[in-house]
């Protein structure tokens, strides 16, 4: 299992097999689970929740090994998705919909609890926190679901309230900003601007249905999407890093009317530009992701036309997670 001791420091060693601690607790044995940039976040010290020890992690697919005495959607052998969320669903909060801040759940696993990268977890309101899995949805393509397309598409997208013939920008073209550039194509958006430091990600992006993509290493990526745009800016700018220069071009290329989509962990404070936004009519938002799109993307998935498979390139066994990160994975199908 993961464990982390303190920002900065990872470790790899033997840890208690958790067992079912409430009624409403499910354990899962992991049989895929990946990491997430806010895993990154956590080992820079960016979220002061997690304390020395906890095992990392949120996202996963499994087989149900135990259930509590008040789990009846499910039972011992079922394959399962895990929500990076766990919610109660009857407190105040999920009744609003918002499973993130659930009062006794909300984003806990490989936070405030141990988390999927592991070989057994405990996962808490498994009722309304796990998802059974079609025979017929791959694996990997599914844990894709666990957070990583809940988290562009709501904190993005629908954030972002993404209209038919929109301009788009996504500022960072890792996997959160990738998938939501899959899911903004929902909605027919006119042109999908992708940025980012990396010709790699961007030449995937280019793949995956960007209209125009844009290094933003020499600091002129501003002036760039402004050239794109004949000056006017985009409606609707998704942040998907989470550091404060990301957050700056995204406020610097929103046109009138537009709207700031913040995805990104941010660890530091932002400067927001207030004097030259305070007459152009935008709207910012920020949002942890709260899953509720976890059936309809997985009935997407299903049916073949969403295909978060290709978000996969490598694939790493568990027990190499102390490697360096510069090893090859195998088999390393998809690579674009």
């Amino acid at each position: 299992m993961m464990a982390k001791s303190r920002a900065g420091v990872r470790a790899w060693q033997a840890m208690p097999k958790p067992v079912v601690r409430d009624p409403g607790d499910a354990v899962v044995r992991i049989t895929t689970s990946t990491i997430c940039s806010t895993d990154l976040h956590i080992m820079k010290g960016d979220v002061p929740t997690v304390t020395p020890g906890r095992i990392l992690g949120h996202e996963g697919v499994g087989i149900i090994e135990a259930v509590g005495p008040q789990v009846s959607s499910f039972r011992k052998g079922d394959r399962v998705l895990i929500s990076c969320i766990s919610a109660c669903g009857t407190c105040d909060a999920c009744r609003k919909g918002m499973y993130s801040h659930c009062r006794t759940g909300g984003w806990i696993l490989g936070n405030t609890i141990d988390g999927t990268q592991a070989e057994f977890v405990r996962t808490p309101h498994a009722e309304t926190s796990l998802y059974p899995l079609p025979p017929t949805v791959n694996e990997e393509a599914a844990v894709m679901l666990s957070d990583i397309l809940p988290t562009a598409f709501e904190c993005g997208v629908l954030n972002g309230q993404v209209k038919p013939g929109d301009t788009v920008a996504i500022v960072g073209a890792g996997p959160i900003g990738l998938a939501a550039l899959l899911t903004v194509q929902f909605y027919s958006p006119a042109a999908i601007l992708m940025i980012d430091l990396d010709d790699n990600r961007l030449r995937v992006a280019s793949q995956f249905g960007a209209t125009s993509w844009i290094n933003s290493a020499d600091g002129n990526a501003v002036a760039s999407v402004m050239a794109l745009t004949g000056g006017t800016g985009v409606d609707v700018a998704i942040e998907a890093v989470g550091v404060p220069s990301t957050f700056d071009i995204c406020q610097s290329i929103l046109a009138p009317g537009g709207r700031l989509a913040n995805i990104g962990v941010h660890g530091k404070p932002v400067q927001l530009n207030l004097e030259k936004l305070w007459d152009r009519n935008v709207a910012i938002t920020t949002r942890l992701v709260d899953t509720a799109a976890i059936p309809m993307l997985l009935k997407l998935v299903n049916s073949g036309k969403l295909q978060p498979a290709k978000l996969i390139t490598h694939r790493f066994p568990l027990n190499d997670i102390m490697r360096p990160t510069t090893r090859s994975a195998t088999p390393p199908r998809n690579v674009r």
